[in-house]
């Protein structure tokens, strides 16, 4: 794959990479092509993974370009959780236990501007770093400026090119295992079918579609036929509920083709659920890059400004639709200026409530109609198998 930017030369003697990456899942899927650009450039190189439990829970046992994950503690601008504060102990027990792994060739800064991040990746004492960088960040040895902006993907492409690495891929791909699909298989149509699989929740609530829009859609969905799995972690799992009950309460009967698994998959498992659907439909959240990362054909709702640093790059299988909120509803503060040193007013309303349910379930239903990832000859509603792994 041609690069798009500039491509530095590569360091020599790299054997081992510190990638540091934090986040939720998201982010770790936005940077896996960085990963393997830099693993195709260097292929005799270990890449070790400094980023979040979820990151180490999920590729656990699962092909990809990174050999192993080391969990970041909580670090001020690295790792926040609410209710936690840094242990400078912690920290230094990190530190060691990176160390005693080797002496790091290369640090490769992927989590944002550098204030915080680019510090904590020097104190690991790399030989070479490379990342991004705001004007007032430690500099790295190679840096690109950082503008909010910018597709995540890219601009991890783009830090991956201050090492020489070239795109190998532009979305990434995840492979799911048999043992997953194994796992889920009770929860797919018993018949023909088509699976739909709906995702409601988002980390930040300003993200959240409302319910009665999500209600209107699976009750269109239900009406043509398909099949509804609400999808989530434990805390999405009261939203998925309140919806369903919505739902049959509109739709009486139609429980046995609806059923909540918010908060009773693991994450590789929905990972194969989503694998297994005909069409996904779901905020702008981790569960909705997942499901495009296993192959599976999406209808996402987005904030306008989020579409340019998440949003899929196709249309022909993705499905964006935006809302052009650009004041917040509660006290009109601009909320297109984001970033590390944007106000952020506390009302957390949604910001994708102008997006309506009708144009959303057209291309749900258009989706679905054409894609079936459990067969692979021609049927009602497609032929082209795409099961990942």
């Amino acid at each position: 794959m041609p690069a798009f930017a500039s491509v530095d030369a590569p360091f020599e003697r790299v054997r081992r990479i510190a990638v540091l990456r934090g986040g939720g899942l998201g982010d770790l899927l936005f940077a896996m092509p960085a990963i393997d650009a830099l693993a195709a450039t260097y292929p005799g190189a270990e890449i070790l993974l400094l980023g979040s439990p979820v990151h180490a829970a999920f590729l656990e046992g699962r092909p990809s370009s990174v050999a192993r994950v080391e969990v970041l503690p909580v670090a001020r601008g690295v790792r926040d959780v609410p209710g936690e504060e840094p242990d400078a102990v912690q920290a230094a027990e990190f530190r060691a236990r990176v160390r005693r792994l080797g002496p790091i060739d290369l640090g490769v800064q992927l989590h944002g501007g550098g204030r915080h991040s680019n510090p904590f990746l020097l104190g690991l004492g790399p030989r070479h770093t490379v990342g991004s960088a705001t004007p007032d960040a430690a500099r790295l040895e190679r840096t690109l400026p950082y503008a909010y902006y910018q597709h995540e993907v890219v601009r991890g492409l783009e830090v991956a090119g201050l090492a020489g690495a070239e795109p190998v891929t532009l979305e990434p791909r995840i492979s799911v295992t048999a043992a997953e699909r194994r796992a889920v298989a009770q929860h797919l149509p018993p018949d023909d079918a088509p699976l739909a699989v709906v995702h409601a929740g988002a980390s930040d609530p300003r993200r959240r579609w409302p319910t009665e829009r999500f209600v209107s859609v699976i009750e269109g969905l239900l009406d043509a036929g398909a099949s509804v799995r609400l999808i989530g972690d434990a805390g999405d799992r009261p939203l998925a509920s309140s919806i369903a009950r919505r739902v049959e309460a509109g739709r009486p009967g139609n429980s046995s083709r609806m059923s909540v698994v918010a908060g009773s998959l693991s994450l590789g498992e929905s990972a194969a659920l989503l694998a297994a659907a005909d069409v996904v439909v779901a905020n702008d959240s981790g569960p909705r890059h997942l499901a495009q990362a296993v192959g599976a054909a999406t209808v996402g709702v987005f904030w306008f400004g989020n579409v340019v640093n998440a949003a899929p790059f196709s249309r022909g299988r993705h499905r964006v639709h935006l809302a052009f909120t650009v004041t917040c509803p509660v006290c009109g503060i601009d909320v297109t200026q984001v970033g590390w040193t944007a106000e952020r007013c506390e009302h957390d309303v949604s910001f994708v409530s102008d997006v309506e349910a009708p144009p959303v379930l057209v291309d749900a239903l258009q989706l679905m109609a054409t894609n079936s990832p459990r067969s692979d000859s021609p049927g009602a509603h497609g032929s082209r198998n795409r099961q990942a792994g």
